[in-house]
Parts: structure tokens; sequence; C-alpha cells
């Protein structure tokens, strides 16, 4: 291919980048501000559920007689449903809009897709957001159950639920989490959207996250924190953005003009 052709290759490529952005409406600057926003939603969300709930729940040592007062008083059982069962979903549909404006900035920031990378951001995107259901749900069934029934309470089922929701959250969505934090700076750095040092660390931190052996309920503070720069360094950048600049409309005929 002479240089010529490639120049108009190369033209063409932007032409058609630039027609299918505003075919679709994606400002990468405004993409990039409400993918931050909403990362700082759901972090904000994830840490105060995490918190509540690691603070107020009885641990797995605790005896029957605390457990029991625990799930007696109505103030502490009435925090963890509004926790496990209201919470939780809000903090899970913020992570989904989050998925999706994230990919549609990067659609609008680079002509570059990374198919495969792509993929596994949004399938572990999804599950990690299932598991975060069922583990909040989990965690909360013990004093829903308690709220709107008259019988004594199992101090055993009532040790055994929070556990296993742990277990989810802490295990299986940990690993999840790591897989679209190494995704999601794969494609950052292919595309050229993430400096170099946050992309070392995400790895460093995928890596903790997927390979761990500790159960420590603090892990789960390594992804909101990384959520919480991702999203700083986004709103950096969309601040350097140019905004958008709309086409000026061509003048043409009206659509009773062109029936005639």
């Amino acid at each position: 291919m002479s240089p010529d052709e490639a120049d108009q290759s190369q033209v063409r490529a932007e032409l058609e980048f630039s027609h299918r952005l505003d075919a679709i409406g994606i400002d990468p600057r405004q993409s990039a501000k409400l993918t931050a926003i909403l990362g700082i939603v759901h972090a904000l969300l994830y840490l105060s559920t995490f918190t509540i709930i690691k603070w107020r729940v009885p641990r797995i040592g605790a005896s029957d007689a605390e457990i029991v007062s625990f799930y007696s008083d109505p103030n502490e059982r009435r925090l963890l449903i509004v926790v496990g069962l209201y919470l939780v979903p809000f903090t899970g549909i913020a992570f989904i809009w989050f998925i999706v404006v994230l990919r549609m900035w990067v659609s609008a920031s680079t002509r570059r897709h990374d198919l495969l990378y792509g993929n596994i951001q949004l399938v572990s995107g999804i599950l990690f957001t299932g598991l975060l259901f069922i583990a909040g749900a989990s965690m909360s069934i013990t004093a829903a159950v308690v709220e709107v029934s008259t019988g004594p309470i199992a101090p055993f089922d009532a040790r055994q639920f929070p556990q296993y929701g742990s277990v989810l959250l802490l295990v299986f969505a940990m690993r999840m989490a790591a897989m679209f934090v190494l995704s999601t700076a794969r494609i950052g750095r292919s595309a050229g959207l993430l400096p170099r040092w946050f992309v070392i660390a995400s790895v460093l931190v995928a890596a903790g996250l997927l390979f761990s052996i500790s159960l420590s309920t603090w892990l789960v503070v390594a992804f909101p924190a990384w959520q919480l720069t991702f999203c700083l360094i986004l709103l950096s950048r969309a601040r350097k953005m140019p905004r958008a600049q709309k086409p000026d409309r061509v003048a043409g005929p009206t659509p009773a003009a062109a029936r005639l």
C-alpha cells in the first residue's frame, strides 16, 4: 500500500468513527464524567454496606445468647433488613450502570476494541453483581424471617447464613472482581486511556483478589478502593477533554415540502 493510499484509508477510518459516534450520540467527555460519578456512587454504597454488616452482625464465635439478643432487638434487626434488602440491591444497580457507561466511554474514546477482554469485563461484572445480591440476601434473611414470624430464633441458622454470605462475597465475588479489574486495566492500557502506573497497580490488586487465601473481611475494601482511584483518574482526564461540538444543522426541505 502506497503512502497516499494509507493516508486515505486513515482518513476514511476517522470519518467512519466520527459518524458512528454521532449516530449513537456518545460524547467521550460526558461518558467519562458519568462513568466516574456512577463508579463513586457504587464504591460508597459498597463501603457503607460492608461497614454496617461487619460491625453489626454477630461473629461466628458469638454465643447463642448474643445471637438471640441481637435478633431480638428490633432496631438491630430492621437495620440489617434495610442494608441487606434495600441498600445491597441499589449497590448492585449502581454497578450495572457503571459497567454500561464504562463500556460506552471506551467505545467513544478509542477505535480499537479488545473483544476478548471486553467480554470478560462484562461477564465478570454481571457475575459479581449476582453474587453480591445473594450475599446480601444471605446476611439479612434471618433478620427478615424473625421480623415476620413469631417462632423462636434458631442460633445455629442465624450463625450460618451470614457466614454463607461472607464466603460468597470474600471468595467468589472477589474472584469476579479480580477479573473485572484485570480486564478493565487491559482495555484501558491497550487503548491508551489509563496511565501505566495505574495499570500496574491494577494487576497487583487483581492478583491479590484472585490468589488470596485469606477470609478477612477487610479484603473487600480493595475493590472499591481501586474503583475510587479509577474514577478519580477519569474525572481528571474528563476535565482535559474538549467539549463535544454539535454539528450545525443544514437547512433542508420541510416534511411537507418534501411530499410536494
